[in-house]
């Protein structure tokens, strides 16, 4: 089959052909409809943090076509269209039964999708509905990072939120603090590449202003930001969030940082400010947001800019690289 693989770091990724899948016991195949380009893709081919080998697939926000299933599959059959949670899980331990597959002692992130076709699990397809597209199959991941995102920061209906970068999950975040009663959503960035996306996404205002950013949020929030959301993931951040939430406020991570970063903690806790970390998802956020694309909502389809060729990849991927106007750039096998 025709693949794009990772051939190591801060080296371009390579299309060419690789063996064709074959399932295991208890495994299925999936034809790839459709695959995002996630932001954690661009970071996994430049910081060794990820593990990333050579001839490595990557791609793990995708939807596709069952076509051929190993023994001991039951629940699906081939022709069934089905969005793949990235999570690999055993599906049988405590945590997975529960739905927070994430802590399952198995647990491993699911590549395979800038592909023709990947190996995946039952336990990991989630069937879609007849009116639900293959497009919108690859956006229901970085949706539910989001939704995890909101839940845990205890955001309630009425607050002030800040969501700090304008990337596919900031947006997202944006989408469902305006969907879960948000009194106001402000978007802050470095650059204007995704303004009218932000507001058509939920958001009430979009903050450019590097030189004064707390001040400039503070202003179109009307006081400081009862939750920040940081969703960026580079050094600073943290401690600009703290001065942009309120006494007793707080702080939701979902901004993937691998390098060190410092912050001044007696700021913090003066104000009593809480710092939460997300990670992931559970599978009931992403039946809620596969619920979401379902009942009709299309602001999230706005995040998608471009679908482009598998062969393709290699070269818009080095693009991504650099900011640009494209936000969910979707490969299509």
């Amino acid at each position: 089959m025709r693949a794009v693989t990772f051939q190591g770091l801060h080296t371009p990724l390579a299309f060419g052909d690789i063996p064709d899948p074959v399932p295991g016991t208890g495994e299925l195949v999936v034809k790839i409809g459709r695959c995002g380009i996630c932001g954690s893709d661009l970071h996994m081919t430049e910081d060794a943090t990820y593990g990333c080998r050579h001839g490595d697939v990557l791609g793990h926000e995708f939807a596709g076509e069952v076509v051929a299933i190993g023994s001991g599959v039951s629940g699906l059959r081939t022709g069934d269209l089905v969005s793949v949670l990235p999570l690999m899980s055993c599906g049988q331990c405590a945590a997975c039964r529960k739905g927070t597959v994430q802590w399952c002692e198995n647990f491993g992130l699911q590549g395979g999708g800038y592909a023709e076709y990947a190996v995946t699990r039952p336990n990991q397809c989630m069937r879609l509905p007849s009116d639900v597209s293959l497009a919108d199959g690859a956006i229901i991941e970085p949706l539910a990072v989001a939704l995890h995102g909101v839940n845990l920061s205890g955001m309630k209906a009425g607050d002030k939120v800040l969501v700090l970068g304008a990337g596919p999950i900031g947006l997202a975040v944006a989408f469902w603090a305006r969907r879960m009663g948000a009194a106001q959503v402000v978007v802050q960035d470095i650059t204007d590449f995704q303004r009218e996306r932000a507001l058509a996404m939920g958001a009430d205002d979009f903050v450019v202003d590097p030189g004064d950013p707390v001040g400039s949020a503070e202003r179109a929030l009307g006081g400081k930001a009862d939750v920040v959301f940081e969703c960026v993931g580079i050094p600073g951040l943290i401690a600009q969030g703290v001065e942009q939430a309120r006494n007793d406020g707080t702080i939701l991570l979902l901004g993937l940082c691998t390098r060190p970063d410092t912050f001044n903690s007696f700021a913090m806790l003066s104000k009593q400010v809480r710092l939460v970390t997300s990670a992931f998802f559970t599978v009931q956020e992403y039946e809620a947001a596969l619920a979401a694309l379902e009942s009709g909502a299309l602001e999230p389809r706005a995040m998608v800019t471009d679908t482009i060729a598998l062969e393709d990849v290699p070269r818009v991927f080095e693009t991504l690289k650099q900011r640009n106007s494209q936000c969910k750039v979707l490969i299509a096998p």
